[in-house]
């Protein structure tokens, strides 16, 4: 099993910045796929970014491409997603998942975590 712990939500203004973190700890593997999830209210939950624990085969759905990039810290065994150009459109509960097999549909994912707010002010 693998736990997740995601940080680093918060208020930002439209065109600001934010970085969020996933901790993850237990049986990580090169072969896990990390990705982003978001949700916001009344909507359901889509793929934001994603990569193998390895680094390799990221992907970004078209409405972050160009503003967010997802990278990893394998010392401190994180997935990072620095977003940038933020737009009140951004704003949901962001989730950090792991899976078998790079995928952008969220039933493809075993494992979650709690998810932070994030808001973009106009």
């Amino acid at each position: 099993q693998v736990q997740l712990v995601e940080s680093g939500g918060g208020l930002v203004q439209a065109g600001g910045s934010l970085t969020l973190s996933c901790a993850a700890s237990g049986r990580t593997s090169s072969n896990n796929y990390m990705g982003w999830f978001r949700q916001a209210p009344g909507k359901e939950r889509e793929f934001v970014a994603g990569m193998y624990w390895s680094g390799a085969s990221t992907s970004y759905a078209d409405s972050v491409k160009g503003r967010f990039t997802i990278s990893r810290d394998s010392a401190k065994y994180t997935v990072n997603l620095q977003m940038n150009s933020l737009k009140p459109e951004d704003t949901a509960v962001y989730y950090c998942a792991a899976g078998p097999v790079r995928a952008t549909i969220f039933s493809r994912y075993t494992n979650w975590g709690q998810g932070t707010q994030v808001t973009v002010s106009p």
